[in-house]
Order: structure tokens, then sequence, then C-alpha cells
């Protein structure tokens, strides 16, 4: 059974950094893509980062390129998403989830149900 867990959020002043965690387990951690997705109130989840099985390549979301870095830890089965200069608009609860085998990123796909999610807000 797969379980996503997230940490690591929480109230932060705008310009301020966080870096967040997400613990990993049910598939073999190193075959796949991960990815970081958020949701603010009243919008859709969407795609924020997202990560190659050997943690080489990586892909940002307009919105936050250039301000996070998201990383792995394959022999943790660990997903990390640091970010940094935060700003209002950063506001939103993050998920993790491995990604559709094939998807690509032009659309990327989540594989799995959504953990709890982490909560991140940032005060002007």
């Amino acid at each position: 059974q797969v379980q996503l867990v997230e940490s690591g959020g929480g109230l932060v002043q705008a310009g301020e950094s966080l870096r967040l965690s997400c613990a990993a387990s049910g598939r073999t951690f190193s075959w796949y893509d991960m990815a970081w997705f958020r949701q603010a109130p009243g919008k859709e989840r969407e795609f924020v980062a997202g990560i190659r099985p050997n943690g080489i390549a990586t892909y940002y979301s307009d919105s936050v390129k250039g301000r996070c870095t998201i990383s792995r830890e394959n022999d943790k089965n660990t997903v990390y998403l640091q970010m940094n200069s935060l700003k209002p608009e950063d506001t939103a609860v993050y998920y993790c989830n491995y990604l559709r085998p094939g998807a690509g990123y032009a659309n990327p796909q989540p594989f799995d149900s959504w953990g709890q999610g982490t909560q991140v807000t940032v005060s002007s």
C-alpha cells in the first residue's frame, strides 16, 4: 500500500525559507520520478517540481523556478523541496506523489492517492 507523508510546512514571512520533506513507501522509490504539487484555497492542484529517479534531472513550474530546489535520497525513500524567497502566493497545501510513468513533464500526472499534505502559509 502506497503511503506519502509530507512534513516541514509552517507559517513564515515573505522572503523566508522552508524545507519540505516527503517520506514515501509502497513502491520501489528509486524507479519513479517524484514530484511536488500544491493546492491553494479555491484553486486547482498544480505541479510545482519534479525529479527523475537518478536525482539529476529536475523540472519546475515557472512560478517557483529559481526559488525552489527539489532533491531526493533514494536510500531514505524521501523527496525534499527547498523553498527560498517565499511569497504570499506560495501559500498552499503541498503534496508529493510518484509521477505516472510515461506522462512526462508537459503534463505531469500523479500516480497514487494523495497524502495529507503539509500547509505552507506565507505572510506579507
